[in-house]
């Protein structure tokens, strides 16, 4: 890719870019910016781990995903609910630094839109026996036989919406690099307040 791009030393179209990235993505299983590492926690206790991109708004400047309620991540988060995402995509050359805050949506609205549009069989992880993390005596996927396979149907995935939650991370700042062979560029959009674009040294 050339560093002639439109987004090279445009802030108008850098932030073009960055929703647009994000917003395919949701949509594009093979994108590269559909499964970045979401960190939380605090200075005793980071805790990293890749996450699935759901939704991405940029008129309320904010992405989410999927997880299960029971998860070690979820007690982190309401202790802190500051964090950081990464994105980077190899073939755009292009790494996005996103700080957020992030709100646990608990079988309320948000929850029930998407659990509606999450396929059953994408509902499968939803079901398991134990939270994420239990400790086992042998290998196992958690789930008890009837689910531990494809053949279970839509109404008897819906025993999983009481596992599941939306993580609603609303964007605090992006950090912007794009790496060109003429030089690099960085940048970061503050979006914590009046939205502000200030370009940085590499």
């Amino acid at each position: 890719m050339s560093e002639t791009v439109s987004y090279y030393e445009d802030s108008i179209e850098i932030e073009k870019k960055i929703w647009e990235l994000l917003s395919n993505a949701v949509k594009d299983r093979s994108s590269e910016f559909r499964t970045p590492v979401f960190i939380c926690g605090n200075d005793k206790d980071l805790d990293g781990r890749v996450v699935v991109l759901r939704k991405a708004d940029q008129q309320n400047n904010f992405i989410q995903y999927h997880s299960d309620i029971r998860s070690s991540k979820i007690d982190k988060i309401k202790k802190n609910p500051k964090c950081s995402i990464l994105f980077y995509g190899k073939e755009e050359k292009i790494q996005l630094r996103v700080k957020a805050e992030c709100e646990v949506n608990y079988n309320n609205d948000v929850t029930k839109e998407s659990w509606e549009k999450t396929g059953h069989i994408s509902r499968k992880c939803y079901l398991v026996t134990n939270g994420p993390g239990t400790e086992s005596e042998k290998p196992t996927s958690g789930l008890d036989n009837k689910f531990d396979n494809f053949d279970f149907t839509k109404e008897e995935s819906e025993a999983g919406y009481k596992n599941f939650c939306v993580i609603r991370c609303k964007i605090k700042s992006i950090e912007w690099l794009y790496l060109a062979a003429k030089g690099h560029r960085r940048a970061i959009i503050d979006l914590n307040g009046s939205k502000k674009f200030t370009w940085l040294v590499p």
